[in-house]
């Protein structure tokens, strides 16, 4: 190979074998090594990372965005199928084939049903009824806990099925779930009587929990309706106000919180 080759390959680049002469006169053939083809290389490859990079951080922002406001309509659209199904077959039947007037009949429907459930002879009937539903063996249980349920965010406070919010040590010391008072009730033994609050812990939604006996004195009441301790659990904690205070520390007047701090300090 002549000396102009070897410069014209040099010059693109390309790594040529370069015969070396020895002391003793053997030939020995070295590699030129490309280092400029090598950074031109790891300069594409990184502009190419940066490029995925900043493609999939927005594609991620998009769905982060759109994700809710897809889940939202989805679950408003199934709802109102789901209600237009009860009165559309009835409209279909009679020729009429109008979207939505089968939602509407039974939105004005459930409106009625409770203005008549909160009369005198809506009471009785629903009395009446619960009584039937009562005698059947499976259906009673069905009803009775959908029953508990629904009465929790009735929005007659007098038939509550939970009482207040509460907050307990749970599942061990130092982590604190959320619950709702449902009942008391008093333990009896041979020396004294203790009375114990039913706390119901939501575990798997609203309708699945675990049900403790406690103190009094192992509760906390956060300053939350029932209506907002629903709210957290069914937005699986979302809801939660950045501040909470107990009724115990609600009672403390103005800087007596900072008082009882000191006090402790100091001791």
């Amino acid at each position: 190979m002549s000396t102009r080759e070897r410069e014209r390959d040099l010059g693109l680049l390309i790594p040529v074998a370069v015969a070396t002469v020895s002391e003793n006169g053997a030939s020995k053939s070295s590699s030129v090594p490309a280092v400029a083809l090598s950074n031109h290389h790891s300069g594409g490859e990184a502009i190419a990372k940066v490029i995925r990079s900043w493609a999939s951080k927005k594609f991620m922002t998009g769905c982060v965005i759109l994700m809710p406001i897809a889940i939202t309509f989805y679950i408003t659209w199934g709802f109102i199928r789901f209600v237009d199904g009860f009165f559309s077959p009835i409209y279909a039947h009679l020729g009429i084939n109008v979207f939505g007037l089968g939602f509407i009949t039974s939105i004005t429907f459930i409106f009625l049903v409770g203005i008549f459930m909160s009369s005198w002879l809506g009471a009785s009937v629903l009395t009446l009824g619960e009584w039937f539903i009562k005698k059947m063996p499976l259906v009673s249980y069905i009803y009775t806990a959908s029953k508990q349920i629904s009465t929790a965010i009735s929005p007659d406070q007098t038939s509550n099925a939970f009482k207040e919010v509460a907050i307990i040590r749970h599942p061990r010391g130092g982590e604190y779930a959320f619950g709702f008072i449902t009942s008391a009730v008093v333990l009896q033994s041979r020396m004294e009587e203790e009375e114990l609050y039913c706390v119901y812990v939501p575990t798997n939604h609203l309708y699945l929990g675990d049900i403790f006996l406690m103190s009094s004195t192992d509760i906390l009441r956060p300053n939350l309706s029932v209506r907002e301790g629903i709210e957290i659990v069914i937005s699986g904690g979302m809801s939660v106000p950045q501040i909470l205070t107990t009724v115990d520390a609600r009672a403390i007047p103005t800087g007596g919180i900072e008082k009882l701090c000191k006090t402790k300090s100091m001791a």
